[in-house]
């Protein structure tokens, strides 16, 4: 077992094609972890080893490898770069100490670089950017490093550079020698040995003074300068051949922190917080970051950081609040799809469990010592969704079953059945995101399903008082049935929670207490379904305020008839009204096309709630635009920006439908129930 000041913890986080993966092999290669350098082109590399990966040529969930190199354990993760796979990426940089940026010399600072690096800086850890892909003709390298400074920083210094021919690289820590076509060494080891002394006051002013500075004090203060962000390292790589690999290497093990040197994590339990420090003798204390099944097998694999404690095969694991442990059983190692077992799993380390059902992305393991949740980053919210119908018949819980599997791989995966509609509805970020996904469920579980467009979930709501009565009057031979309620309603706040307000005002005794649940009952029968379209009601306040009954006839079932009628009758007269979903949305896009997507969004209701400037030619829109006007939004963008546009959406809030709209809706339902009578 490695010495935990001799573990480091790297995630690969960047824009898709920047070449993660292709740096993750060649890292393996370089370091003789493999004996041939694996290749994404050539479907041979061993981060990206599903089949819908090796086909669509980049990578779709999180992989972990590990590998040593000088006297240290690394272990990497590789994460997806595509918009549309991001979740696994942002799920996976809580169990890493360091996160390697990876930029495109070619393609410079994308939408999810920006994003993704700000998730790191949020997660408090030090961050090193990698221009990959240096052997590209025609980068402006001044240009590239500007952008990236203005984009993140100045803090953002070279580390090393590359030579004029980029055949090799040429340190800027501790040399100062040397001419680039990003700058020559001797200014690039000024500006990086300034970034690195502002950790450290005491060392800051012996610079100052222009006193001589040790390597070894240079190279103490530069992991606290990681830590802190007062330098956010810039190195060069030539991933495919090999080119500044070594050399990224030195970097991670020399300055990045090891799970010992870290900021402490931090358990929250309500107001009690917890910090976990790397002490293999603690409680035990790990982190579900990532879960898979094994394309073959489909046996569920869980990669876990293990920031406290040490963990055995016969350890009692418990999993969050739990009451029952489980085993783990065997305790191993990732490489890509390969699985080495280990003596155990100790603090700072990333494990691997087989066979544990029970976890999730985001759950604690422990020992009973310690309790609480460790702060994720957020997923955006899948808003793309699909309507999904089995293409055999008597396929519906097998799919269901297959699904369920896939939500548990990918966060930003859903799938719900909607209880108006009655649809099965998968949502993913992207129609990308859907169509990959559900190849996956092909390719593994033999099933198949007919998608369309989702019905959109609209609401209704009131918008006037009214009052309203109903009698329930049964007799039928035999004990008959009575029940009469009179009550009112009224207009809620707009999007208040919960969407039914409810008063019982009965004074008197003119319906007995023991009938309230079953009028309750029948209000809630009518929210569910609406009097418009069919669609649920929110918004709503209703107060029971009289009413009869009969000693010998009323019964629940009477009066929640007389409940049910009651409110048709009262909502009927309140002016109901359909609402409709407003997503809040953030559009990035280059900034030669704003004025076509402003306009398009414009032309679809949305209203533009400002625009925001970013580095590299870009900007962001902000709108809010009704739901049924860009479900399928994705595609339009890609065919306006040619593909460099994308965007982000989140359910805002509910507002009334134009009556043009409203219309149309109404008689879309009455058809369709005019069909299933």
């Amino acid at each position: 077992m490695a010495n935990i000041d001799k573990i480091r913890n790297i995630v690969l986080l960047g824009h898709g094609g920047s070449g993660k993966t292709s740096l993750a092999e060649a890292i393996l290669h370089k370091t003789g972890k493999t004996n041939r350098l694996g290749s994404v082109d050539d479907k041979t590399s061993i981060c990206d080893y599903y089949d819908e990966e090796k086909e669509h040529q980049h990578s779709i969930l999180s992989s972990v490898i590990n590998t040593n190199y000088s006297d240290t354990l690394i272990n990497i993760i590789d994460t997806p770069g595509s918009l549309d796979f991001v979740g696994p990426a942002i799920k996976s940089i809580p169990a890493a100490e360091t996160a390697l940026i990876v930029i495109s010399a070619s393609a410079g600072v994308e939408t999810n670089t920006r994003k993704l690096f700000e998730l790191a800086s949020k997660a408090d850890i030090p961050k090193i950017i990698v221009i990959n892909k240096i052997d590209s003709e025609n980068v402006e390298y001044s240009e590239l490093i500007n952008n990236i400074q203005e984009t993140f920083g100045p803090q953002c210094r070279c580390a090393n550079l590359p030579s004029q021919d980029k055949s090799s690289i040429i340190d800027c820590i501790e040399n100062e020698t040397g001419d680039s076509p990003a700058g020559n060494a001797a200014q690039a080891h000024t500006e990086l040995i300034e970034s690195v002394v502002e950790a450290d006051d005491e060392l800051m002013e012996s610079y100052l003074a222009s006193e001589e500075i040790s390597k070894d004090k240079i190279s103490t203060v530069f992991v606290e300068a990681l830590k802190k962000g007062t330098i956010v390292p810039i190195v060069f790589t030539n991933a495919r051949n090999e080119i500044g690999i070594e050399e990224l290497l030195d970097i991670i093990v020399k300055y990045s922190p090891s799970p010992v040197q870290a900021k402490p994590v931090k358990l929250t339990d309500g107001d009690h917080v917890t910090e976990l420090k790397a002490d293999p003798s603690g409680p035990l204390a790990g982190l579900v970051f990532r879960v898979g099944f094994d394309p073959r097998s489909n046996m569920k694999y869980s990669s876990i950081r293990i920031f406290s404690g040490t963990i055995k095969s016969d350890s009692n694991m418990i999993c969050n609040d739990d009451k029952k442990g489980v085993r783990p059983g065997h305790i191993l190692k990732s490489l890509g799809p390969e699985n080495a077992e280990i003596p155990e799993g100790q603090a700072g380390d990333i494990i691997t469990l087989a066979k544990i059902e029970e976890l999730r992305i985001g759950d604690l393991i422990h020992d009973g010592k310690v309790s609480g949740k460790f702060e994720m980053p957020p997923v955006p919210q899948p808003m793309y969704s699909l309507a999904l119908e089995p293409a055999s018949r008597g396929d519906e819980q097998k799919i269901g079953n297959a699904l369920e599997r896939l939500c548990e791989e990918d966060p930003c995966f859903k799938t719900s059945r909607d209880i108006q509609t009655h649809e099965l509805v998968a949502s993913g970020l992207g129609d990308l995101h859907l169509r990959v996904t559900l190849e996956k469920m092909h390719n593994r579980f033999k099933l198949s399903v007919n998608t369309k467009e989702p019905k959109i979930p609209y609401r209704e709501t009131i918008s006037a008082k009214a009052e309203g009565h109903y009698r329930h009057k049964k007799q039928s031979g035999g004990a008959g049935q009575f029940g009469e309620v009179y009550l009112r309603v009224e207009p809620a706040e707009r999007n208040s929670d919960p969407s039914l307000v409810y008063k019982w005002d009965i004074f008197g005794g003119s319906i007995p207490g023991q009938f309230e649940p079953a009028i309750l009952k029948g209000i809630h029968d009518v929210m569910d379904k609406g009097i418009v379209a069919g669609f649920p009601l929110q918004d709503v306040i209703v107060s029971v305020y009289d009413g009869k009954y009969h000693a010998v006839d009323s019964k629940e079932v009477a009066f929640r008839a007389a409940g049910k009628g009651a409110f048709i009758d009262a909502l009927g007269k309140a002016k109901p009204v359909l609402l409709e979903p407003i997503v809040d949305m953030e559009v990035t896009v280059p900034s030669e096309n704003v004025g076509d997507i402003t306009g398009d969004l414009a032309s679809k209701r949305g209203r533009i709630s400002g625009q925001e400037v970013l580095p590299g030619n870009l900007l962001v829109i902000k709108a809010l635009v009704p739901l049924s006007e860009v479900a399928q939004y994705n595609s339009q963008l890609k065919s306006v920006t040619a593909g460099r546009g994308s965007y982000s959406m989140t359910l805002s809030h509910y507002e009334p439908v134009p009556p043009n709209v409203q219309q149309q809706v109404v008689a879309q339902y009455a058809k369709a129930k005019e069909e299933e009578e």
